[in-house]
């Protein structure tokens, strides 16, 4: 008699699925709903935009300074205790933006959420990964990818309702309520976990790592950001941090490779790891194609069809819901399937979606656009899910945090550099000639997915896929325990 497989997820873990998203949609929500808000808030303090704009850069620069910190800490406090940490701090830090009396001020206390969001973005993929177990990740990373894809539109729009009929200070207020509610019901839900390092060797910090990493990271972010704002590359502004970032994580990977006592925050031998290379590069590339549209669409908008702010947010969330419509779908498949297929699919139909919006024009029926955003959206989503799930059925439960900051830091690199090139393109393709400069955006993007599909053919495919669903947070049999990565296995 054939043993029919139950594919429904326990109770327990439909709980905890639901209060981490809740709280991980604090940190998605505020690092995009301030971005419509700079120029109120420039005059309402009295400084330039340019200035202003710190507040939204502190914080992703914040967020990604942080994160190689939190993939060593999970291990030496616990996931539990540093997700109730991350909530504590990110609602101080929400509680002291909206108080704040002058742009310093409130660059200060969004940094404050920043170093929160460093911590609880990717301990949302540390809690759902090891709740999950290696066979349902695809299918728990698709419900983690709906909140991923509204987040960067839900927030703009949020931001533009908000500032229509109140202060700009509601915009930090209002994740006060939810963030309570996010913490208690962690307390309440969110399974212990005891330290997993003993020795003394495993709980010492790597503080030069530290001082390297996370640093070095944020400096790339920064020149992308910088690049994005001053619309060119070849100003020091932009090769300053660039010329620094790329030389600190010179730094960092001659550091990690050495021989020393003390593990490095991030083992570079993870990428000895086939699948885990090619996942990461796949996603870091859909975070710029993502990003790149996500910034192009809304100046369509209001560029060409001479649209406010919250109509252009609105006209956008076709993206955002295409992908979130189909992540579940996409990662519950790629549990039995494998990821390789649903990947290459996905890259092939945001291809065609961003060739539809790479003919837009300036008359055209505004349903097609929105059609072709959705159908772009949808495909970006086949990717994502399939592509995060391979991952971690990829990484033994030991270094899922360290697979997970991976993860952040890439993507985060990828929106960056994804979002400058969209204002150097629109300046120098463009010329004048902003729509040719739209067309542009997306031709970059095609091709962007175009080396995407060529990094899916090393993710694992059907043969690959766990037999049997494992009980939550169990490693999956033949992957050893040990705390240091001796050989990552090639897939």
């Amino acid at each position: 008699m054939t043993q029919v497989r139950d594919d429904r997820l326990e109770p327990a873990l439909v709980r905890l699925i639901a209060v981490v998203l809740l709280g991980g949609m604090l940190g998605i929500l505020n690092s995009t709903m301030v971005a419509v808000a700079i120029d109120p808030l420039s005059k309402e303090f009295g400084t330039s935009i340019t200035t202003i704009g710190w507040a939204s850069t502190g914080f992703l620069l914040a967020v990604t300074a942080t994160i190689p910190f939190t993939s060593w800490a999970v291990d030496r406090f616990g996931s539990k205790r540093m997700w109730i940490i991350g909530l504590t701090v990110f609602l101080l830090g929400s509680l002291l933006s909206a108080t704040a009396w002058n742009a310093g001020s409130l660059i200060g206390f969004r940094v404050v959420q920043g170093l929160a969001a460093g911590i609880l973005d990717p301990l949302v993929l540390v809690l759902l990964a090891r709740g999950a177990g290696p066979s349902r990740a695809g299918r728990v990373m698709g419900l983690m990818g709906v909140v991923l894809s509204l987040g960067p539109v839900l927030g703009p729009v949020a931001g533009g309702a908000i500032l229509q009929g109140m202060s700009w200070r509601w915009m930090f207020l209002l994740s006060v309520p939810v963030g309570l509610v996010a913490l208690v019901l962690a307390v309440r839900v969110v399974p212990s976990d005891p330290p997993r390092g003993t020795a003394e060797s495993q709980v010492r910090l790597d503080v030069l790592g530290l001082a390297l990493l996370g640093p070095g990271f944020a400096a790339l972010v920064l020149a992308m950001s910088q690049s994005a704002d001053r619309t060119a590359f070849a100003v020091w502004q932009v090769l300053l941090p660039l010329i620094l970032g790329v030389v600190v994580l010179i730094g960092y990977a001659i550091h990690a490779l050495g021989v020393r006592r003390i593990p490095p925050l991030i083992d570079l031998r993870l990428f000895k790891n086939t699948s885990f290379t090619a996942s990461v590069t796949v996603m870091t590339l859909s975070g710029l194609a993502t990003f790149a549209s996500l910034f192009a669409l809304p100046l369509y908008y209001q560029q060409i069809r001479g649209h406010g702010t919250l109509a252009a947010g609105l006209l956008v969330t076709p993206v955002g819901l295409g992908a979130a419509l189909a992540m579940p779908l996409a990662g519950t498949l790629s549990d039995k399937i494998g990821s390789r297929f649903l990947a290459q699919a996905g890259a092939v139909v945001a291809a065609l979606g961003g060739l539809l919006l790479a003919r837009v024009s300036p008359t055209a029926n505004e349903v097609w656009p929105s059609l072709a955003a959705l159908v772009m959206g949808m495909g970006l989503g086949f990717v994502g899910a399939p592509t995060m799930g391979s991952l971690y059925r990829t990484l033994p439960m030991h270094l899922v945090p360290q697979g997970s900051s991976v993860l952040y830091m890439l993507n985060q690199l990828g929106a960056a550099i994804g979002i400058a090139l969209v204002t150097v393109i629109l300046k120098t393709v463009g010329d004048g000639d902003f729509l040719k400069g739209i067309h542009g955006v997306y031709w970059f993007a095609i091709g962007t997915l175009g080396v995407l599909l060529v990094a899916t053919l090393f993710l694992p495919g059907r043969a690959d896929v766990p037999p049997a669903a494992s009980p939550a947070g169990e490693e999956p049999q033949g992957v050893p325990g040990q705390q240091s990565v001796d050989a990552p296995a090639s897939s």
